[in-house]
């Protein structure tokens, strides 16, 4: 399995990003897919999760400004943010885990300028 990420750049606050991740390999749909992030000096945290059967669940910090989605066909999980902050600022990872073995993914930068 890779995991290739794309979409993060800098953006003002306020402003939108849409973060793809495009997975390889078999039993995507399946699987478990998570978007982290970490932050300069800061621990990596999970940001966003969607499941096989397309439950969602947010960190606090990001409920109602992000949106995560999956499409099984293409094997892409995406994540759209809205109204972001300078404190999204981090480098964002893709995670696959499918029964129990995990994946990561490249990280894919996003700076949100005040």
């Amino acid at each position: 399995v890779q995991l290739q990420a794309f979409g993060g750049g800098l953006v003002q606050a306020g402003g939108s990003l849409r973060l793809s991740c495009a997975a390889s390999g078999s039993f995507f749909s399946i699987s478990v897919m998570d978007w982290y992030r970490q932050a300069s000096g800061k621990q990596r945290e999970l940001v966003a999760r969607i499941t096989s059967g397309s439950t969602t669940i947010y960190a606090a910090s990001v409920k109602g400004r992000f949106t995560i989605s999956r499409d099984n066909v293409k094997k892409m999980v995406y994540l759209d943010m809205n109204n972001l902050k300078p404190e999204d600022t981090a480098v964002y990872y893709c995670y696959q885990d499918t029964a129990g073995r995990s994946y990561w993914g490249q990280g894919t930068e996003v700076t949100v300028s005040s």
